[in-house]
């Protein structure tokens, strides 16, 4: 029987701390880990003999849960290596895979708000855990693991060295170096801390640190690098005269930024910059994946370099599959979730603001006037999304009332439907008239999709026109919350 109050998602199980976020319900999430790696003894990646490695972000109580997930592993016959200081999300997926153990426990709640936590499982590879690999330890929730006379040992381990030589590796510090770019660097009061800071002061690069110091309450915001909550690193890179502001999320696996203006630059732009330097520049080999709510630009940038595109559900979990599965240069999300399979099938958000700053210091540019080139490239690519925090009913009263809807109705801002696909969610594209006027213009698309878990409507949109996404959201905000 699965548990009352753990439910393991793809990237893991997130609670509210002492409400079902509690030692007790922790202990049994480590226990069902347990028990899924021991009914995998024998196995050339799982064998419970590799081990578990097991870290923890700045939330409260963190560390405390970290350690009593060690002794429950322990307990069982399973060897730990427990991080001995706060440590980002992709450096256990990395120590995971670097050192060849079973797998991974991170605890952190990522982005979420402050009374929030979680169990994030890390498979062998470096990555979430497949399907069947959660499927397979949800069905061991609240079953007890056989204890051997004598629990295997906890060693307390450093994951941040190796870590941060591998993702060094990958850009050019020298040319960074010597660009004279300024950086301001904002860790949202989460696991990145000084690390960016550190890496650009070691090489003589300027930059300026905020909310670098761990603080579990995230004072005023929540630890998702997005407006408003990114606003603080906005203003900041504006008064100290940044050429740009770099961002990373609770537990530094999701990147955000600001351009030299305190613009926010989303995640689909910060996506293009990339995929167009990786391609252009790199000429790494692969095809590019994009989730069902991001960018088309990024379809117009695969197309120009003869690279195949690969469109999926939303979640980094098919960005991991395909990376397993085939060869990958690039895949990411909307949320900023981007990674690299010849590092890690995995986001990280720490990689990507070094290689952000390598991008304008290769390119001679600041981040706002990269994204004005992708846009005269590629044309004018604009995008918005909202969440609404409605009833289960108005939920899906909403998504089946779009779902009826017919090519040629024209309920979103008076543009007619061209299209509609239901891959994850309903996105419909629409004919746009402004678009007329613009030989590059992007295509009109919206999408509602409704959360499995909570009640809530998240509705995307692309234009090519910040007033044609402003229209389009209110008018899908009029749509979903009709009776």
């Amino acid at each position: 029987m699965p548990h009352p109050t753990i439910k393991f998602g793809t990237d893991g199980w997130r609670g509210v701390i002492a409400d079902d976020f509690t030692f007790a319900n922790v202990r049994t999430a480590a226990e069902a880990i347990a028990a899924y790696l021991h009914s995998r003894s024998g196995s050339a990646q799982e064998d419970p003999a590799k081990g578990l490695c097991i870290a923890y972000d700045t939330r409260f109580g963190s560390k405390a849960f970290a350690r009593a997930c060690a002794e429950v592993a322990a307990a069982t016959g399973i060897p730990v290596q427990l991080a001995h200081a706060i440590t980002p999300t992709p450096a256990l997926s990395f120590g995971v895979r670097e050192r060849g153990a079973a797998g991974g426990i991170m605890i952190t709640s990522s982005h979420n708000p402050a009374q929030w936590n979680g169990v994030k499982y890390k498979a062998w590879y470096g990555g979430s855990g497949k399907p069947s690999i959660i499927s397979a330890i949800e069905s061991y929730l609240g079953k007890p693991v056989p204890r051997p006379t004598k629990p295997a040992p906890i060693t307390e381990v450093d994951f941040l060295p190796s870590y941060l030589k591998a993702i060094e590796s990958f850009a050019d510090l020298d040319l960074i170096a010597k660009s004279g770019m300024k950086f301001c660097i904002d860790s949202m009061y989460g696991a990145g801390a000084t690390i960016l800071s550190d890496i650009f002061t070691r090489i003589g690069v300027a930059n300026i640190a905020i909310r670098t110091n761990p603080d579990p309450l995230f004072p005023g915001i929540n630890p998702e690098p997005i407006e408003p909550h990114i606003r603080a690193l906005c203003e900041a890179t504006v008064a100290n005269h940044c050429q740009a502001g770099l961002c990373t999320d609770g537990d530094a696996d999701r990147i955000g930024a600001t351009d030299e203006h305190g613009n926010f630059v989303d995640p689909h732009k910060i996506y293009s910059v990339l995929l167009e330097w990786v391609l252009k520049r790199k000429g790494w080999p692969g095809a590019v994946t994009r989730a069902f709510n991001t960018t088309k630009m990024l379809d117009r940038i695969a197309r120009k370099y003869k690279r195949e595109l690969i469109e999926h559900g939303i979640g980094f979990k098919f960005v991991c599959d395909y990376m397993l599965e085939r060869e990958i240069v690039m895949g990411g999300e909307e949320s900023g979730g981007i990674g690299f399979q010849r590092h890690l099938p995995e986001r990280d958000g720490l990689l990507n603001c070094l290689l952000l700053a390598n991008v304008m210091a290769e390119e001679g540019r600041t981040l706002g006037q990269l994204v004005a080139d992708l846009q005269a490239e590629y044309g004018e690519h604009q995008y918005g999304r909202i969440d609404l925090h409605i009833s289960d009913e108005q939920k899906n009263s909403a998504i089946a009332r779009a779902r009826a809807l017919q090519p040629g109705d024209t309920v979103f801002a008076g543009m007619g439907i061209h299209c509609q696909e239901n891959l994850d969610g309903v996105k419909f594209y629409l004919d746009n008239p402004e678009a007329t006027s613009k030989p590059k213009a992007a295509e009109t698309w919206l999408l509602l999709r409704a959360s499995g878990t909570e009640p809530l409507l998240r509705i995307y949109t692309e234009s090519c026109s910040r007033e044609s996404v402003a229209r389009l959201l209110e008018s899908a905000r009029s749509f979903a919350l009709a009776r």
